[in-house]
C-alpha cells in the first residue's frame, strides 16, 4: 500500500484494528543480486532515493520543532499492547511511540526504505530475505534494538494474533545471522511480496516484555496492559487517563531524529488525543477549540455543519485531499454462516431493496457515488467483460464460479424514481421465491419450515442509525422482520469476534497491491478465526485460488489481471451490498499549522506526520479555549 502500515499508524487511521490493515507488494523489477544489500525496495522498477539521500521531497527538511496539536480519537481504550490490539481490548491512540524495519515514502507508489533497519539482502528467488539493523537504533532506556528484538516480536504477533498467525505462516524460520542481521526464511520460492511485508514488522523490545513491571509483576505479551510500554520511535507516552485521553511528548534525544527517512517529521512537541463516544461531541469540542484538526467522515456535517464563525473569519480551513493511496469496498456484509445468508439469490435481492440514489439525495446531499468493485477507485476495479488475460486466469475456475462471470458485466441496481424502486422490489421478491420464500400475511416466511425471515442490522456509531433506518423499511416491503441495534464499541467488537451478527456495515481498504492480505479478507482459512477480517465467512475453493494468483503475480499486468479476476467472482458472489464512496478526505483545522508547498502524492493530508505548528498562524487566529 502506498501509505505503510507505519504511516497509518502514525496517523492515527484504522487504531482500533493496529497492526491490521496494511500489506505492500514489493518489487517486480529485476531482484537485487544475491547477498547484495539495498536501501530500499520498491514495487515499479528502481527506487527514487538513492542510498545518500538525505530527506524525503516532500517534507520541509527544516521545520520548526515545538508546539501542540489536540486531535480525537472516537470510543474509548484499555489497551497499550499492540500484539493483542484487535483481539482483546481496545488498542489506545500510540501508534508513534512504535517503529518497523522499514517506512514507505509517500511520493512513491510502493517503496520501502530502511528504518530500524539499514540495508536489505534477498536472494533472486525470494525464499528469504535479511535485515539489518542500524547501530545507532535504541530504546527509549538507551539499550540497542537487536536481532533478538525483531525475533520475539515475529513470534509474538504470530502467537497471540490470529491475523499474523495466517500472514506470517509462510515464515518457516527467523534467526539471528550476524552481529545486527536477522534474516527470514519463507517457505517457497516466488513469493514477491513477503521480503516488504517482514520489512514492515512492528519491533518489541524483548527484555521489557520478559522483565517485570513496577510492582514486581511479570510482564505478559499475550495480556492487554495500561503500563506504557518501552518502544523506540519519535514518541513516548507523557500521561494518560485510561480511556479518555492521551498525551504522546516527542523524545528530545529520539535515536532516528537525523536519518534522512525521519528528517522534517514528526516536529509537535506534544499529541494529545481525547477520546469522545459520540461523534457528535467530538465535532462540538472542535467548534469550541477544544480539538484542533478533525476529518469528516459524514457528508450531512460537511454540507451543513461548518457554517459556524471561525469558518467565516477562515480562522478554520476546511480542505479536501484527494485520496490516491488505495481502493475500497464498503458495504452492508453478509454474515454468511447463517443459513438464511447462504443462498446468493437472498443477499442480490436485499441489494435491489437497498436504494442508493434515494439515500444520496437525502442524506448525503448528493455527495457519493456508489460502489461496484472491490477494488473501486483503483485500476484493479473490473468493470465490462473479462479480458483476454482476466478470461485465461477465470477459465481454470470455471466450474467453479456464478456462470455471470463470464457473462455479464456486474452493475448494482438503480433506484432514485418509484418506478425504479416498484421494479427493483419485484426483481428481488423473484429471487426469492426461487431461494424457497413466499409471502404470507404480509410476511417473508421459509417455504418449507414456515419460519419468518428475520434479520437485525448491527452498529455501533448511533450516527450510523440513519443509514440503517433508511434501509430498513425497504426490506421490510418484501416481508422481513427488521432489527436496527446499536451497541457500545466493546460488545460489537466481541459480536463481531464471535460471528455473532447477521448484517453489519464494514469496509476493506485496498492497496494498488492487493497481495497476502486478500487471504484474510476473503480467504477459507481466516473465516473460522476469531478478529479476522474475513466477516462475511468465505470458504471458496476456487477464490483461494484466485488469491494465490494475486499473490504469484509475475508482473504488474498479470497483478491487475489477477486482481480483476477475483474482483468479479467476489461480487457475483452477492457476499455484500455495496455502499458508497467519496475520494477525497475532508478535513477541518483551526489554521495554526504549517505544511511543505508540495504534498505527497500518496500521502492524502499526511497530518500531523509533515506538518509543523506555525507561532505566526496561532497569533492570528486566537489563543485557544
Amino acid at each position: 500500500m502506498p501509505i505503510s502500515r507505519r504511516q497509518l499508524l502514525r496517523s492515527g487511521a484504522y487504531a482500533a484494528s493496529l497492526p491490521l490493515l496494511n500489506s505492500v507488494r514489493p518489487a517486480f523489477a529485476a531482484p537485487a543480486p544475491a547477498d547484495a544489500w539495498t536501501h530500499g525496495l520498491s514495487l515499479f522498477g528502481e527506487v527514487k532515493y538513492p542510498s545518500n539521500f538525505s530527506h524525503f521531497d516532500y517534507v520541509n527538511p527544516s521545520a520548526p520543532k515545538g508546539g501542540v496539536v489536540r486531535l480525537t480519537s472516537i470510543g474509548t481504550y484499555d489497551n497499550f499492547n499492540i500484539v493483542v490490539a484487535g483481539v482483546k481490548g481496545a488498542i489506545g491512540s500510540i501508534n508513534q511511540i512504535y517503529e518497523a524495519l522499514t517506512v514507505s515514502a509517500l511520493d512513491e507508489v510502493s517503496t520501502q526504505y530502511g528504518l530500524l533497519a539499514e540495508a536489505i539482502s534477498y536472494p533472486a528467488d525470494f525464499s528469504s530475505v535479511t535485515y539489518r539493523l542500524r547501530h545507532e537504533a535504541k530504546w527509549h532506556d538507551g539499550k540497542p534494538v537487536t536481532p533478538e528484538d525483531v525475533i520475539f516480536s515475529l513470534n509474538a504477533f504470530k502467537k497471540y494474533h490470529p491475523f499474523y498467525s495466517a500472514y506470517y505462516r509462510h515464515v518457516t524460520t527467523v534467526e539471528k545471522v550476524g552481529e545486527r542481521d536477522v534474516k527470514f526464511t519463507f517457505d517457497a520460492p516466488g513469493n514477491r511480496e513477503l521480503p516488504q511485508i517482514v520489512g514492515q514488522l512492528v519491533v518489541l523490545p524483548k527484555h521489557y516484555w520478559e522483565g517485570t513491571d513496577a510492582s514486581g509483576k511479570a510482564r505478559d505479551i499475550g495480556a492487554t496492559t495500561l503500563e506504557p510500554p518501552l518502544a523506540s520511535g519519535p514518541y513516548k507516552i507523557k500521561s494518560f487517563v485510561p480511556g479518555r485521553s492521551i498525551v504522546l511528548e516527542r523524545v528530545k534525544d529520539y535515536w532516528g531524529r537525523e536519518i534522512a527517512v525521519n528528517v522534517g517529521r514528526d516536529n509537535f512537541d506534544e499529541l494529545r488525543y481525547e477520546y469522545f463516544r459520540d461523534t457528535t461531541v467530538a465535532l462540538e469540542a472542535f467548534k469550541g477549540d477544544q480539538i484542533d484538526w478533525r476529518s469528516e467522515n459524514s457528508a450531512k456535517n460537511w454540507a451543513t455543519a461548518y457554517d459556524f464563525p471561525a469558518v467565516k473569519e477562515k480562522r478554520v480551513v476546511l480542505e479536501e485531499f484527494a485520496n490516491r493511496t488505495m481502493g475500497i469496498m464498503q458495504a452492508f456484509v453478509f454474515n454468511i454462516r447463517r443459513d438464511k445468508f447462504k443462498d446468493p439469490r437472498v443477499r442480490r435481492a436485499m441489494n435491489y431493496a437497498f436504494d442508493f440514489e434515494e439515500m444520496n439525495r437525502q442524506i448525503f446531499f448528493g455527495q457519493y457515488t456508489r460502489i461496484a468493485s472491490y477494488f473501486e477507485g483503483t485500476e484493479l476495479a473490473s468493470s465490462g467483460l473479462p479480458s483476454e488475460r482476466e478470461l485465461k486466469i477465470l477459465e481454470t475456475v470455471r466450474d467453479q464460479v456464478p456462470p455471470e462471470v463470464f457473462t455479464t458485466a456486474y452493475t448494482n441496481p438503480v433506484g432514485g424514481s418509484s418506478e425504479n424502486v416498484r421494479s427493483n422490489l419485484r426483481e428481488g421478491l423473484k429471487l426469492l421465491k426461487s431461494a424457497g420464500y413466499e409471502i404470507k400475511e404480509r410476511k417473508l416466511v421459509d417455504s418449507r419450515t414456515g419460519a419468518p425471515f428475520e434479520l437485525e442490522l448491527l452498529a455501533y456509531d448511533p450516527n450510523f442509525e440513519r443509514v440503517l433506518l433508511f434501509f430498513k423499511p425497504s426490506l421490510e416491503r418484501m416481508g422481513m422482520t427488521v432489527t436496527v441495534r446499536t451497541v457500545d464499541a466493546t460488545q460489537y467488537e466481541n459480536r463481531l469476534r464471535s460471528w455473532d451478527f447477521d448484517v453489519v456495515v464494514n469496509s476493506w481498504p485496498e492497496s494498488l497491491s492487493p497481495g497476502n492480505e486478500q487471504r484474510e479478507f476473503w480467504g477459507s482459512q481466516a473465516a473460522d478465526m476469531p478478529g479476522s477480517r474475513n466477516l462475511i465467512g468465505i470458504k471458496d475453493a476456487a477464490i483461494d485460488k484466485l488469491i494465490e494468483r494475486v499473490i504469484f503475480a509475475t508482473d504488474r499486468e498479470d497483478l491487475v489481471a489477477a486482481t480483476k479476476a477475483l474482483d468479479r467472482v467476489l461480487l457475483w458472489h452477492n457476499f455484500v451490498v455495496p455502499q458508497w464512496t467519496y475520494g477525497k478526505t475532508r478535513t477541518a483545522r483551526w489554521d495554526r499549522f504549517g505544511r511543505p508547498a508540495e504534498m505527497p502524492k500518496y500521502g492524502m493530508s499526511a497530518f500531523p506526520d509533515i506538518w509543523w505548528f506555525d507561532a505566526e498562524k496561532a497569533g492570528k487566529t486566537g489563543r485557544r479555549s
